[in-house]
């Protein structure tokens, strides 16, 4: 299927359509972090939707491919953490592959379920997952808000053309 409009250049139904797309949308900017054995694993998200208030449960999709996929295939719970926009390095640490995400100068300390909690975010959640949904080379996690904080006000970081930003009004 080719998508026709009179903005430009019309693509075919693929990956690099779905990229020059989404890269017109600002979407905000998350870290999701869970673990096992003790061992804290996390990444950053820009797929976070509120799915539902009751019960009250959110989405967010990630890679099969992803390093911390193995333990969130698995985990039972899993923090859910909205950055600010005074944390661009945080959530490009969490993005960037082979980075050590828990080492300094990221703060953190262990949460409620055993789940990873990050300092200094807007606010946080902690989830019980109750799905993971097959989508194309994705899951889509589908999790129950269990515990958490609104910790602070602050403008919020987005994610708009490959950059991070934040919101002026």
């Amino acid at each position: 299927m080719t998508v026709s409009s009179d903005l430009g250049t019309a693509l075919p139904g693929s990956p690099e359509l779905l990229r020059s797309v989404f890269r017109q949308h600002a979407a905000g900017v998350a870290v999701v972090t869970a673990a096992a054995d003790g061992v804290p694993v996390g990444f950053t998200a820009t797929s976070l939707t509120s799915v539902s208030a009751d019960p009250p449960m959110v989405s967010f999709g990630i890679g099969t491919s992803a390093s911390s996929w193995p333990t969130v295939s698995r985990a039972t719970y899993v923090g859910v953490h909205v950055l600010g926009a005074h944390q661009r390095e945080l959530a490009a640490t969490f993005a960037r592959s082979g980075a050590d995400r828990f080492g300094a100068p990221t703060r953190w300390s262990w949460g409620p379920e055993g789940v990873p909690v990050l300092a200094d975010v807007l606010a946080y959640l902690v989830c019980r997952v109750v799905a993971r949904v097959p989508a194309g080379d994705h899951r889509l996690v589908l999790a129950e808000a269990a515990a958490g904080e609104a910790v602070a006000a602050g403008a919020p970081l987005l994610y708009h053309q490959g950059r991070f930003g934040e919101f002026r009004s």
